[in-house]
């Protein structure tokens, strides 16, 4: 008896990565803080026209979370779950600006540091 033979089919892995980057992506947090927590803004995405494309044609919305839901105690659920604590909590930290990425990178002026005060200063004191 000789050994087994595998399949002469070649079958492709799977690519996980290209998964996630095709995945629908939802709403950044600096644009939900920026745009959506705005109360006018805030007010008109809860209050949405029906939409028959959007789940739950578009009456059940999370604005911190950017994401709609089929009823209304899915929604209800949600708000009490883990995930949009997590989100809310994230939410309250001040967005991540273009003027802090350049800081970090060393090509801007922090105008919010102290004055170094000089020599001479320093001795007149």
């Amino acid at each position: 008896m000789g050994r087994l033979r595998r399949s002469r089919t070649h079958r492709a892995q799977r690519d996980v990565h290209r998964a996630s980057r095709t995945r629908a992506r939802t709403k950044d947090l600096d644009q939900i803080q920026l745009i959506d927590l705005d109360p006018k803004n805030r007010a008109k995405l809860e209050a949405q026209e029906l939409d028959y494309e959007k789940p739950g044609l578009a009456q059940h919305y999370c604005v911190e979370c950017a994401k709609y839901y089929e009823t209304d105690s899915a929604l209800q659920s949600h708000w009490k779950s883990k995930v949009h604590k997590r989100r809310c909590k994230a939410l309250k930290e001040p967005a991540y600006t273009i003027e802090e990425s350049e800081l970090a990178a060393g090509l801007g002026r922090d105008d919010r540091r102290a004055v170094a005060t000089t020599p001479d200063t320093a001795m007149s004191q």
